[in-house]
């Protein structure tokens, strides 16, 4: 419950500041978050566009927060989002198979890939104590450079060698009925399995033994290790987990959100995992609803921009201040707690007047 009131007080400092800059540079603020929010949800076919782009940002959210859950930063689910939407995007193209089995083989090889991404990491972490946040973010230049040849040597477009051929509708995450019900929507079923792997995830860290040694793990290697428990792997395990997490989140995107690769492309949904898991207090549920939030202000930002002369900066500048708030939420509880106890101490002093 404290966590949520952080969150929601982060959010709402956010807005506040982004509304002042909206009248520093001589905009009306009511009337800018009025358009923000409606390019999100104002129609039927909007609030699935939001969802569709909310959809990758619930994968890597649960990646960095299921990470940081076990006392680890895996800062590089953009590179494993990339090898996993690679794999997926190459079974698509190569295979034929009827479609249940070709997009569980495509959603499983995305799993796949971006856990592999992950391994090296995770290995080096417990074999040698490499810190993991440097380990990764070179991970994510090799997988950068690894598409940007695969893609036109092996996958390339009919027009462009900058992208792959677009996957068939067999191959694809997007159904008629979804299409159909939010009227022309990119929205797809990778909203779905997001809402799987928060259950799942949820699950893991919450009510089985393995989610309570990796949180061991986390707390105290020492410790967990003194305990008897596996610490290293754990450890490559944890990031395994976290790495196939981003993996699905390519999936998502380069065969739900999108229809083919792009090279020469980091996908920003991987760096903005690290604010969803933030601003979620790393509970699957809380990235769940950040994630859904982030969605509404990346949708709503080209309409704002479009309607008003506000900047679309503002809306990156609203999220960078909310992330702000939401990394200093340690702060934010010691004032909750001071705001508290003096509340307590008036009241007290009341009853002894009475």
């Amino acid at each position: 419950m404290r966590n949520t009131i952080i969150s929601l007080i982060a959010v709402l400092l956010g807005l506040i500041a982004g509304g002042l800059l909206m009248l520093f540079i001589g905009s009306n603020p009511f009337e800018g978050y009025t358009y923000l929010f409606q390019g999100g949800l104002k129609n039927i076919s909007r609030i699935g566009d939001t969802l569709a782009t909310a959809t990758p940002l619930i994968f890597t959210g649960l990646s960095v927060a299921f990470a940081f859950r076990t006392g680890l930063f895996n800062i590089g689910a953009s590179g494993q989002m990339l090898i996993g939407g690679l794999l997926a995007t190459a079974i698509g193209l190569t295979f034929d198979w009827s479609r249940p089995i070709l997009l569980l083989a495509m959603i499983l090889m995305g799993f796949l890939g971006g856990a592999l991404w992950a391994f090296i990491p995770g290995l080096l972490k417990a074999r040698f104590n490499v810190h993991e946040v440097v380990s990764t973010i070179m991970m994510n230049w090799v997988a950068y450079w690894t598409v940007y040849y695969v893609v036109p040597g092996y996958f390339k477009g009919e027009f462009l060698e900058t992208e792959s051929r677009k996957l068939p509708d067999e191959a694809t995450l997007r159904v008629p009925f979804l299409t159909d019900m939010f009227q022309g929507s990119y929205i797809n079923l990778g909203l779905f399995l997001g809402i799987i792997a928060v259950i799942v995830v949820g699950f893991i860290i919450n009510k089985t033994t393995l989610g309570f040694e990796l949180k061991a793990v986390g707390f105290n290697r020492h410790a967990a290790e003194y305990a008897g428990m596996r610490v290293n792997s754990n450890i490559i395990l944890s990031m395994l987990i976290s790495g196939g997490l981003a993996g699905l989140a390519g999936v998502a995107m380069y065969t739900g959100n999108a229809t083919s690769m792009q090279i020469g492309i980091l996908p920003a949904q991987g760096f903005d995992g690290i604010a969803v898991a933030l601003l979620g207090a790393n509970s699957p549920i809380g990235v769940f609803f950040a994630a859904i939030f982030f969605g509404i202000l990346y949708s709503g930002t080209g309409f704002m921009n479009a309607m008003t002369e506000i900047p679309p900066e503002i809306a990156n500048t609203i999220i960078a201040i909310i992330i702000y708030f939401a990394a200093t939420s340690i702060l934010m509880e010691r004032l909750l707690n001071k705001f508290k106890k003096r509340k307590s101490d008036n009241s007290a002093v009341k009853k002894e007047e009475a």
